[in-house]
């Protein structure tokens, strides 16, 4: 085989997989097809992702059941005010056994990662996450400690509660590649939730005893480099280029995209054609990854915050002004 054609194979069982994935999860999680597909995106894009909603809209679930699916290792950090950094990431203690210092690892090191309500830490204990994250590594005592691979993280925060909260400033979320509001669950889809309790189906342990894993760590990895060998033909790059530059100049926008939302515009576009089984990105990739990547990287002007606009209608106008050469 042709390398092109090994790559044009590689991403069909990509998309192949991706299906496998929604169809097992849809036997447990009711609805966020959308969500589901952004954190695929986000493992392909070894990128993390930004979760803001009420409690009890299913992103523990989903992240688990997707950790499940990935025969990945996952840990779940509940986050809380009095943390400190060596809680997430370990510390060394001495045993009296071997008369000598042995590292407790942090639940850090772990393949999928799920920090809740992230701005109930202190800053300080906000940046250790993010250095983490950015780094992929941790360095206790001196020592320089790397993270497996895949290493993938969610974290979560309330919008809708700020006693005892500390917000993400913007360089922090900057680092988060992709981010969604999630809300309630439409009427059909929660009473869907109703009659599944009722019938017994949404017990954790039964489902999970159930499911076989269709990927691997290896995998995943694979994977990861199948998707960054998807092409983007240049005028797709320019109107990448074009979409950030229109942030950094429109009048509601105190502080625009950042390269790093480039960045996120040319990975999240190749992961959403992979997951289509193609091998090239079209615009519609790059629009449907511009709503994910740029709306929480974008600081809106006081004034126009006041009179109700949002990022995410900023980003519809830039999308709707923005045109490919």
């Amino acid at each position: 085989m042709e390398p092109d054609d090994l790559v044009a194979t590689e991403l069909d069982v990509i998309s192949e997989t991706y299906q496998k994935v929604t169809e097992t999860m849809g036997r447990f999680v009711v609805g966020n097809e959308s969500l589901i597909e952004m954190i695929y995106m986000g493992m392909l894009s070894e990128g993390h992702i930004l979760l803001e909603g009420v409690p009890g809209t299913a992103k523990t679930v989903i992240a688990k059941t997707i950790a499940l699916l990935s025969g990945c290792e996952f840990s779940r950090i509940q986050c809380a005010v009095d943390m400190q950094p060596a809680d997430i990431i370990g510390v060394r203690v001495y045993d009296p056994e071997r008369r000598d210092f042995v590292l407790r690892k942090g639940p850090i090191f772990s393949n999928f990662v799920l920090i809740d309500e992230m701005n109930r830490v202190s800053p300080r204990t906000q940046s250790a996450f993010i250095e983490a994250m950015s780094e992929r590594q941790a360095t206790i005592d001196g020592t320089l400690h790397r993270f497996a691979s895949p290493f993938f993280v969610i974290a979560t925060q309330n919008p809708y509660e700020f006693e005892g909260t500390f917000p993400l400033i913007e360089a922090q979320k900057d680092r988060f590649m992709f981010s969604a509001r999630l809300d309630y669950l439409d009427a059909e889809d929660e009473l869907e939730i109703i009659r599944r309790e009722s019938n017994g189906f949404l017990d954790w342990e039964t489902f999970s005893s159930r499911v076989t894993p269709v990927l691997s760590p290896t995998r995943i990895g694979r994977f990861v480099r199948a998707v960054r060998s998807v092409t983007i033909e240049e005028p797709v790059l320019q109107y990448i280029r074009d979409i950030v530059l229109a942030t950094r100049n429109h009048s509601d926008i105190w502080l625009g995209a950042s390269p790093r939302a480039s960045i996120a515009l040319v990975r999240g576009g190749k992961a959403r054609a992979a997951l289509h089984g193609r091998t090239y990105v079209i615009p519609d990739d790059i629009k449907h990854a511009t709503h994910l990547a740029l709306p929480h990287r974008l600081l809106i002007r006081r004034e126009a915050d006041l009179g109700g606009v949002t990022a995410h209608e900023v980003t519809d106008e830039v999308l709707a002004t923005v045109e490919v050469q």
